[in-house]
């Protein structure tokens, strides 16, 4: 015993020292905090937008199952009423008139699966790291809502890409509009499911909240049908609905480069109205702008006030 502990002991003249730690009276070690400023800002935007790329990158069943969804209104459905819905469509195809509201879905729950991703990340304890590092909480919200807008507006990209296939003509305009209503309406969803994923801890509890938001919010829009001869209380609540202003600007811009009759573009694409003044499409994509806006700066306030 006097043999072991002997070899344990340190030699004379030796300071004891942690096992772990710097040697015995040495000056403690210094942390260096960069300071912040707009460049340090700017990278950590950039650092988890392109965070959120990778992630979806490397999802390859993601990317697969949020088209599932999308194909089977646009294809299935859309064919299957088609024959219900011929008398009313004008001579416009089916698969046409809910083109619009298809595309607005694709990018929708895109967004929103986007977003979950906040809740895996405090489940597993990687926001909280994310939280403590020395950039503004605005930056992290604001590189999250860019990286969602992006890669939902990808899956509206796709989507965009088949549009010849229902009868809608390929120009560049048209794509080109589509396209920038696609990402403005992604950045606005993207905003409201972080607004909401910032106080939810369960998975679950933010998956059923999206599915009881998200779809009274597609079938009020006016995706599938006409809102042309709308009961009064279902026509307030198509006025209220945020998608609808990306909905019917989508559809005004795809009936403008098409061949149809008065008629069907009356019955068809009535637009909306406050009060009896038709909003127009600058106006339209103002409205979602601005919920965007609105949303993305609460959920900056909510995630200032998180612990």
């Amino acid at each position: 015993m006097a043999t072991e502990t002997q070899a344990l002991s340190p030699e004379p003249g030796v300071a004891r020292r942690p096992a772990d730690g710097p040697p015995a009276g040495s000056p403690p070690m210094r942390v260096h905090v960069p300071s912040r400023s707009l460049r340090s800002e700017l990278r950590a935007i950039r650092v988890v937008w392109r965070r959120e790329l990778i992630r979806f990158s490397r999802d390859r069943l993601r990317i697969l199952t949020s088209l599932v969804q999308p194909f089977l209104f646009l294809f299935v459905l859309g064919t299957g009423l088609s024959s219900l819905a011929s008398a009313g469509t004008h001579g416009v195809n089916f698969k046409t008139f809910i083109y619009p509201g298809v595309l607005c879905m694709a990018v929708m729950f895109t967004a929103m699966f986007s977003a979950a991703s906040i809740v895996w990340d405090r489940e597993f304890g990687f926001l909280r790291e994310m939280m403590v590092a020395p950039v503004r909480r605005s930056s992290i919200v604001l590189g999250k809502c860019l990286g969602g807008a992006t890669v939902a507006a990808f899956q509206g990209l796709i989507v965009i890409a088949i549009a010849p296939v229902v009868d809608i003509p390929y120009r560049l305009g048209l794509m080109l509009e589509l396209f920038a209503l696609a990402l403005l309406l992604a950045f606005a969803i993207t905003a409201f499911g972080v607004m909401f994923a910032a106080r939810i801890n369960q998975m679950q509890s933010f998956m059923a909240l999206m599915q009881m938001v998200i779809m009274p919010m597609f079938f009020i829009s006016g995706a599938l049908f006409s809102v042309a001869s709308l009961p009064p209380w279902l026509g307030v609540l198509n006025r209220l609905d945020p998608l609808t202003y990306a909905v019917e600007p989508m559809r005004r811009a795809i009936f403008s480069h098409l061949t149809i009759s008065a008629a069907a573009r009356r019955a068809l694409d009535p637009g909306v109205t406050w009060w009896g003044w038709h909003v127009p499409t600058l106006l339209e994509a103002a409205v979602i702008a601005a919920l965007g806006l609105a949303m993305l700066s609460i959920a900056i306030w909510e995630f200032s006030r998180a612990e």
